[in-house]
C-alpha cells in the first residue's frame, strides 16, 4: 500500500470543518471535466517575477481547477512552457485582458507597479464583467497609491477579493503597520467598506471580512508558512475555487484555511515546519482536500 508522506497528520480533528465550507468538499461528478471546474487567468510575473504568477498558477491547478492561463507583466513571454507543470497556459498579460472565456481572476503576484501595471489593474476593475477578481501583492500597492481614481471601480465590481498582508494593509488605509497590528479587526473591516470587498488580513490568525462587515478568524496555520511566495499560492487557491464557482465566502475562507491546514501538514509530516518551501503548500492543500472529501463521502474512494 502507498503511504502518502503526510500520513501522520490527524486527519480526524480537521472533520468539523465541512460543516464551515461544505461546497469545496464535494465529490465530482462523473460527467463532469475541465470545463465544468473553471479557467483562472493569474496576471503578474512582472521581468524577474515570473515565478509569482508560475506558483499561484500551480496552486490553481492542485486545487482543482478545470484550467489556467498565466500571464506576464513582460512584453515577450519568459519562457515556451512551465516544464514542471505543462498543463499551465501561457501569455503576455495584454494577450490574455483579451480572453473571454474566463471564470476568475487573479491580479498582482509579481506584478511590479511601473510599465503597464496601473493600466493591468484598472482595466480590470473596470471591466464590466460578473467575473471574479482577487487582488494581491503589488495589485494591492497600486489600488493604495491611486486610491482616489480607483476606488469607485473597486466599490462597483460584482465579486473583489482582497489579499494584503498588515504592510499592504496599512498603505490601503494610509496608516502605519503597527496600528494594523494594533488592531487588526478594525483595519480588515474597514478595508472591506472602504472597498465593498471580501478581505483577507494576512497573518497569525488570518482575517477574513466581507462587504458587509461579517468576520471570519482562521485558526490554521504555522510559522512555517513565513516563506517566499506563500501568498502567491494562497491566491492560486482561493482565485481556483472562485473559477470552479464555490460561493464566494466559502471560497475565500475556505481557501484561506486549506492554505493554513496544508502548513499543518507538511508541519506534522517528515518535512517539518522550519524550511517550508511555497511549491510544497499546494500539493498538500489536494493531498487534504481529497482526504477530506474521501472521509465524507465514502462511496467516492478509499483513503491511501
Amino acid at each position: 500500500m502507498f503511504l502518502s508522506p503526510y500520513q501522520s497528520f490527524k486527519l480526524s480533528e480537521q472533520a468539523q470543518i465541512t460543516a464551515c465550507f461544505p461546497d469545496i468538499f464535494i465529490p465530482r461528478d462523473a460527467d463532469s471535466h475541465k470545463g465544468t471546474h473553471g479557467t483562472l487567468a493569474v496576471i503578474g510575473g512582472a521581468t524577474g517575477m515570473s515565478g509569482a504568477v508560475i506558483l499561484a498558477a500551480t496552486a490553481a491547478l492542485y486545487n482543482g481547477c478545470g484550467k489556467v492561463w498565466a500571464g506576464f507583466n513582460q512584453n515577450i513571454l519568459p519562457l515556451p512552457v512551465i516544464p514542471e507543470h505543462p498543463e499551465i497556459m501561457l501569455a503576455t498579460a495584454a494577450v490574455l485582458q483579451q480572453r473571454q472565456d474566463i471564470s476568475a481572476w487573479a491580479v498582482g503576484c509579481g506584478l511590479d507597479v511601473f510599465g503597464e501595471a496601473l493600466h493591468i489593474v484598472q482595466s480590470r476593475l473596470e471591466a464590466d464583467s460578473d467575473k471574479p477578481l482577487l487582488l494581491d501583492a503589488d495589485a494591492l500597492n497600486l489600488l493604495a497609491q491611486h486610491r482616489v481614481e480607483l476606488v469607485k471601480s473597486a466599490q462597483k465590481y460584482h465579486t473583489l477579493v482582497l489579499t494584503p498582508h498588515p504592510a499592504e494593509a496599512a498603505r490601503l488605509l494610509g496608516v502605519t503597520t503597527a496600528e494594523i497590528q494594533a488592531d487588526r479587526t478594525a483595519a480588515v473591516e474597514r478595508i472591506s467598506e472602504m472597498f465593498q470587498a471580501y478581505t483577507v488580513l494576512k497573518g497569525n490568525q488570518t482575517l477574513v471580512c466581507d462587504p458587509n462587515g461579517n468576520l471570519y478568524t482562521n485558526h490554521s496555520g504555522n510559522p512555517g508558512l513565513g516563506t517566499a511566495g506563500s501568498g502567491d499560492v494562497l491566491s492560486g487557491i482561493i482565485g481556483s475555487l472562485l473559477a470552479q464557482g464555490i460561493e464566494t465566502w466559502q471560497a475565500v475562507c475556505g481557501g484561506v484555511w486549506l492554505h493554513g491546514a496544508a502548513a499543518d501538514v507538511l508541519r506534522d509530516s517528515e518535512i517539518g515546519e522550519t524550511g517550508i518551501l511555497a511549491g510544497e503548500i499546494a500539493p498538500a492543500a489536494r493531498w487534504l482536500r481529497n482526504q477530506i472529501i474521501r472521509m465524507h463521502h465514502p462511496a467516492h474512494g478509499t483513503s491511501d
